[in-house]
């Protein structure tokens, strides 16, 4: 059995501008057992590979290169080669603070329900940039930044889930549902998401518990070419497309979802306009009514491709 106490794990995609900090700030936890830091290359063009060389020194260090395109892959791919119970993700493009594997590693030793925890995630922005005025605290979710206050908090509604940017599982769970699903999760350059939300879901539906836990505090960088509304719009799109296929995972598809969608799209663009004197809830809403639209997208794609698929069986 492995020595190893809690593994780090952080899944990159072309991201070395970011990657060394992440990657020092895991080898440089202040945790007294033994611990390991992997680093899974998904298939980056860049300076990753260098950047992690640079690292190989470190005995705790672990690099291996993931060719298939993919974050629930990658992930996978991580938690197969990582050695201890406890896995931990952080972002390629966050910094961990000096107890953050303490604190998670106490918090599933203490409590062998605990399925999945994460913690609070503050925002680092570029250096002379401020946060725009059209940005509200629930846009400002999509940066990452998650605070549920400063107590312990177990999670008992899937939408209050643990960042993935900051995010922490019992390897007998993962294996139990087997695996992260790799029909969610980002890849390449689309922003699939709501993967974090299934986990939660299926932790929940199986009598595990899941926490928020304060202390175990991470920064996330606030990449330039996030801070336009268009890339919150791209971001709304595929929000919709992910919630429509985690109903479709769940067995929830069906023409029911149309009416939903348009509902919402509908009360989306109402408060839109309602609060066009508040910038940051009007673009909230305006966010959250075109995430609708990708919802209605992918919704119709799956009625008609079911249509098909009975018309080629009545065929035969």
């Amino acid at each position: 059995m492995s020595d190893i106490l809690i593994s780090a794990i952080i899944c990159t995609h072309n991201r070395d501008t970011y990657l060394g900090a992440a990657i020092d700030s895991l080898l440089t936890q202040d945790f007294p057992g033994e611990f390991e830091v992997v680093v899974v290359d998904n298939g980056s063009s860049d300076r990753t590979c260098e950047v992690a060389k640079q690292r190989a020194s470190n005995s705790r260090f672990k690099y291996v290169f993931e060719p298939t395109i993919g974050l629930s892959v990658a992930r996978n791919t991580g938690a197969k080669v990582a050695r201890a119970e406890i896995l931990a993700y952080l972002d390629d493009d966050a910094v961990a603070t000096p107890h953050w594997l303490q604190v998670l590693y106490d918090a599933y030793q203490t409590n062998t329900q605990l399925a999945i925890a994460g913690g609070k995630v503050t925002l680092l922005w570029p250096a002379g940039v401020e946060p725009p005025k059209w940005l509200s605290p629930g846009l400002a979710g999509n940066l990452g930044a998650y605070d549920l206050g400063d107590s312990l908090v177990y999670i008992e509604t899937p939408g209050l889930t643990p960042r993935g940017l900051n995010y922490s599982l019992r390897r007998r769970f993962l294996e139990d549902i087997g695996g992260f699903d790799p029909q969610l999760g980002r890849v390449g350059k689309n922003l699939l998401s709501n993967e974090e939300l299934q986990m939660t879901e299926l932790a929940l539906q199986g009598g595990w518990q899941v926490a928020y836990l304060p202390q175990a505090l991470v920064a996330h960088n606030v990449a330039p070419e996030r801070i336009n509304r268009a890339w919150f719009f791209n971001r709304g799109w595929w929000q919709g497309i992910s919630e429509c296929y985690r109903e479709q995972l769940a067995g929830k598809a069906g023409i029911a979802q149309l009416s939903l969608g348009s509902e919402r799209l509908i009360r989306g663009l109402y408060k839109a306009l309602k609060y066009l004197n508040d910038p940051a809830q009007s673009f909230d809403n305006l966010v959250y009514a075109y995430g609708q639209v990708g919802y209605l997208n992918a919704v119709i794609k799956g009625l008609l491709s079911n249509n098909r698929e009975t018309s080629r069986g009545v065929g035969e």
